[in-house]
């Protein structure tokens, strides 16, 4: 059996500000167009604390991790 601790995680210093730390929320959506892209319709453009992202809708306020969120292939640059 596997032990039990009470110990929180280890705090790195970085302060996260969007409303969980590896979800995608509909708070967290940027103007696709302001950017030049184009999107499917199943598709939207985020941005976490750091970096901006393309993730599909059926994603956002869903309670999971979204691995596009940490993808390299999903992240984009403007």
């Amino acid at each position: 059996m596997a032990r039990y601790s009470r110990r929180s995680r280890h705090d790195t210093g970085q302060v996260i500000t969007t409303p969980s730390a590896f979800g995608s929320h509909k708070s967290m959506i940027v103007d696709h167009l302001e950017f030049g892209l184009e999107l499917s319709d199943n598709e939207v453009l985020l941005k976490d604390d750091t970096h901006f992202y393309i993730t599909k809708k059926d994603r956002l306020d869903s309670g999971l991790c979204d691995t596009n969120r940490y993808s390299e292939s999903a992240t984009y640059e403007p």
